[in-house]
């Protein structure tokens, strides 16, 4: 009974893992759509999606019958306390990177605006972040996950730093107020990437730390 148990752990470890490795991949490829101008990805990316909620489904699935059929006790259960958490991420995390392929082909003609701004650099902090996130959890790795909150900062300033090129674009010409309205949509998204990357750390601080740190990363990343 043991033995089986310890498989489904491992089981759950092995999904989360490809869940993230393929929302990564999602993120990697809308980027290009977007900032590299190759927006045939975004169809990919949109595509794809379909894979991302089919993992969400399975491991809510799986995290539930765990739960129900072992009743776990200490870490076990905040193993799939965590991978209930995460797997949300990352779902959240998948659908922004639909987002982003879908503002590609809206800013496919505005490549110039885009490469005025640093909301290419904050997007790929944020993802960074992610795939931090990530490593963190798989090994375990709480010093990683609590770097992941101090870098949250970082991505909020590029934000209001964009947010105020782009506000000073429309105002010297009007014609860019479509284009850049997309834009500010797509600061919000990485935003809330940077959040979910920020959450999942959380997670793992909690998860190998049996500690809680949400609320206080501020004082977490003074320590």
């Amino acid at each position: 009974m043991e033995r089986h148990f310890e498989k489904e752990l491992d089981d759950l470890r092995g999904n989360l893992s490809a869940m993230g490795s393929l929302v990564d991949a999602q993120l990697e490829t809308a980027c290009e759509a977007l900032f590299g101008g190759r927006t045939e990805l975004a169809a990919e990316v949109i595509r794809k999606d379909v894979e991302v909620d089919e993992f969400d489904v399975r491991i809510d699935r799986q995290c539930q019958q765990i739960l129900a059929l072992s009743q776990p006790v200490a870490i076990d259960l905040r193993l799939l306390m965590a991978g209930l958490q995460i797997n949300g991420q990352l779902e959240r995390i998948g659908d922004i990177a639909v987002n982003i392929a879908e503002r590609a082909r809206l800013l496919a003609a505005f490549g110039p605006l885009l490469s005025m701004t640093r909301l290419e650099e904050m997007a790929q902090i944020a993802r960074i972040m992610v795939r931090d996130s990530l490593e963190s959890f798989m090994q375990a790795d709480a010093e990683r996950a609590s770097r992941v909150l101090a870098t949250d900062d970082v991505v909020d300033n590029l934000g209001h730093e964009v947010f105020s090129q782009l506000v000073a674009a429309m105002r010297e010409d009007h014609g860019l107020i479509e284009p850049a309205a997309h834009m500010l949509i797509l600061i919000h998204h990485i935003e809330r990437m940077a959040d979910h990357a920020t959450n999942i750390a959380e997670d793992v601080i909690f998860l190998v730390e049996a500690r809680m740190v949400k609320h206080s990363t501020n004082s977490l990343a003074e320590e």
